[in-house]
Parts: structure tokens; C-alpha cells; sequence
């Protein structure tokens, strides 16, 4: 083969691989179908179609996730949508889900504070916007008790989180800072070795011992619970009236824009379900594992989501100024320079649903787009 085919070949090569590895980091981790697909939903026989065919809702297979599981699960979401037809995709961190609402993969997702303030300060303010809250609490330390019985004995350990730049990765790095410790962000070497890897192998590295301990979401933590691990640090334990933002809704703006209806559908059915989640905590607990069960194959053992469910807060409030706060997190752990998140708030279709419900407005904590 002449020399000039093949260089055009390996530069075809070249500039297909990007496109394929972003490809598969938007589909996320353990991504599986579900119902249609990751818990998709025919539109409501004779209802009335929105402005848009149909939304794509991204959400992970957490129990921080509970509202778009038990939503999506019990059609909640659907009914409020009517017409149009949800779409829903599963991810195992929000930097993957991140990347899918820039690449246009999803509109809508339920996705931790981090990866929202990365998401938004990367593209310039210009690629999403957080328009909900949906879940506080729900993230504990949890170690090998044989190997570690105090903090001082996390030194020279390898403890795991879900993803480098994640809600938990930047939290784990800000608190061993906080204690004086170095470790390398970007590597996660340092006097305690972070190691970067899906909560869905998490529990198995953990049982053959190639991690000491994880800080990590429920259920991946109540896993661990089992598995004979012990907490050493809830993470509520850390902040004031024990309430921090784990799971916030976020859009892309140019979905915001063109289909404000959606967006309302969607918060209007979040916060149906979130109602329904708070005065039914035993039937949603319930509803929560059978949509576990459709997403990954296997539902939570008892023991499991037991202790899991009752450190989870379900909340339509975004709790912005947590927000504020964990992104001076990502920039003490070395993440992030310090950012400009002005606007990275749109709560107007929000409160517009509460006050609809004769509930009052949540704040925006001084970083709304208007």
C-alpha cells in the first residue's frame, strides 16, 4: 500500500478515537437498560404533547438518585410529561453524565454538585444551568475495621472513590487536605492513595482487599457495611445542620430554551415525587429497589437498603449555598481554579411549580441567572 493511503488511514484512525472513547464515557459506566431503555415510558395514551417529541433524563443507580428512580419507576415523571415521551440513560459519575449533556446526548440530569460547577465553569457558564435540587446526605467513609480503627490510620492506605473529579472524590481530597496530608489530585498518589473506580466494582475490591476503604454514595457504602466494613466518617457529620447537596437537576440551556414547558413537566414531576417519596418512606423504599432491580439486574438486599435509606434526605431545595461551599472544596483539593458561578442557577420553573403548590420559593444563594 502506497505510503500517502496509509498515512490517510491512521490520520481517519486518529481522528475516530476521540469521538469513540467520548462516546463511551457518555454512556457511563455499567450503563444498562432497563425498562425501554434505562427506565424510558410511553407517553400517556391521548395526552397532550409538549413542545418537544421527547426528553432525555440522565440518573444514576443510586439511592442519591432516589427521586428519578422512584419517579421514573412509579410514572410520575410520565404523567407530569403527558405527551411527550422520557427517555432515560444511567451513568456511574457525574463527569460522564456531564459530557453527555455537552454532547447533546441527554437534556435534563440528576448529577452531584461537582460535575455541575465543572460542567458550568468549563464551557464558560454557557452549558447548563442547575434548576432543582433532589437529595442531601447519603455519603459515608467506610473502612476495613482490621486495617483502620481511626483517621491517624488512613495514612499509607488506598481508599476508593466513584470518579476523579466526582461529588466524593472532590470531598475525600478536600477533607485530607484539611488533615494536613498531601496527595497528588490529578494521580491520587500521596501519603493516601486515592484510587479512581466504578461503585459497581467498588464492593469486590473491597472484599479481596485491593482497597483498604471507599468514600462513596449509598448503596455502594451499605455494601461495604456488609461486607464488614465499618463507617469512619458520615459526611453529613462535616456540615452545618448536617445538610449538603448531593444530587441537584440540571439542563442544558439550549434544551432550557427552546422547551421551557419540558422543563417545567420535569420539575413539576420531581417535586411530585418527592412528595410522595417523604410521606411514603416504606412504599418508596420499595418502589427505589425494584427500579434498582430494572437498572441493574439485581435489587439490594434487605440489610443493605435498610441501612442505606434513612441517611438520605429527599429535598426540592438545591441548597445553593452548600454549593458555594463544595466548590471551594474542589479548589482546595487542586481541581478547579477559583470560579466564577454566577448564573449557574435558574430557579424560576422551580419555584414557579412550589408556589403552584402553595409552597414557598427555594434561593438561589445570590448565583441565579436573573
Amino acid at each position: 500500500m502506497p505510503r500517502s493511503s496509509v498515512r490517510r488511514r491512521r490520520l481517519a484512525l486518529a481522528a475516530v478515537l476521540p469521538l469513540i472513547a467520548l462516546l463511551a464515557t457518555s454512556c457511563g459506566y455499567g450503563s444498562k437498560a432497563g425498562k425501554g431503555a434505562s427506565g424510558s415510558a410511553s407517553p400517556v395514551a391521548g395526552a397532550k404533547k409538549l413542545s418537544a417529541d421527547e426528553v432525555r433524563i440522565g440518573y444514576f443507580p443510586n439511592l442519591t438518585h432516589a427521586t428519578a428512580l422512584v419517579g421514573v419507576e412509579r410514572g410520575i415523571f410520565q404523567k407530569d410529561l403527558g405527551g411527550t415521551k422520557l427517555k432515560g440513560t444511567t451513568f456511574n459519575a457525574g463527569p460522564s453524565e456531564t459530557e453527555a449533556l455537552n454532547a447533546n446526548s441527554i437534556d435534563i440530569g440528576f448529577i452531584g454538585p461537582s460535575p455541575a460547577i465543572n460542567g458550568y465553569t468549563q464551557s464558560g457558564g454557557k452549558s447548563l444551568r442547575i434548576i432543582g435540587g433532589s437529595a442531601s446526605g447519603g455519603v459515608k467513609l467506610v473502612v476495613n475495621p482490621k486495617k483502620i480503627t481511626s483517621q491517624s490510620d488512613l495514612k499509607g492506605k488506598k481508599i476508593a472513590t466513584p470518579q476523579l473529579g466526582n461529588t466524593q472524590d472532590v470531598a475525600f481530597l478536600n477533607w485530607l487536605k484539611g488533615k494536613g496530608w498531601k496527595v497528588a489530585p490529578q494521580s491520587g498518589k500521596g501519603d493516601v492513595s486515592v484510587v479512581r473506580e466504578a461503585n459497581s466494582v467498588t464492593v469486590n475490591a473491597f472484599r479481596s482487599g485491593a482497597i483498604d476503604g471507599a468514600w462513596v454514595p449509598e448503596p455502594t457504602a451499605s455494601e461495604l457495611l456488609a461486607a464488614g466494613g465499618k463507617t469512619l466518617i458520615d459526611e453529613s457529620s462535616l456540615w452545618p445542620g448536617k445538610k449538603f447537596v448531593i444530587t441537584n437537576i440540571v439542563v442544558s440551556q439550549s434544551f432550557l430554551k427552546a422547551h421551557p414547558d419540558v422543563v417545567e413537566a420535569v420539575l413539576k414531576g420531581s417535586v411530585d415525587t418527592n412528595k410522595w417519596i417523604n410521606a411514603n418512606p416504606a412504599e418508596a423504599k420499595a418502589s427505589a429497589n425494584e427500579a434498582l432491580k430494572s437498572l441493574t439486574g439485581k435489587a439490594l438486599p434487605a440489610k443493605v437498603i435498610d441501612s442505606a435509606w434513612p441517611s438520605i434526605r429527599i429535598t426540592d431545595d438545591p441548597l445553593a449555598a452548600t454549593l458555594r461551599a463544595e466548590a471551594d472544596h474542589a479548589v482546595t483539593a487542586g481541581l478547579l481554579k477559583k470560579p466564577d458561578l454566577k448564573g449557574i442557577y435558574d430557579l424560576d420553573p422551580l419555584n414557579k411549580v412550589l408556589k403552584s403548590e402553595g409552597r414557598p420559593a427555594v434561593s438561589d444563594a445570590g448565583l441565579g441567572a436573573h
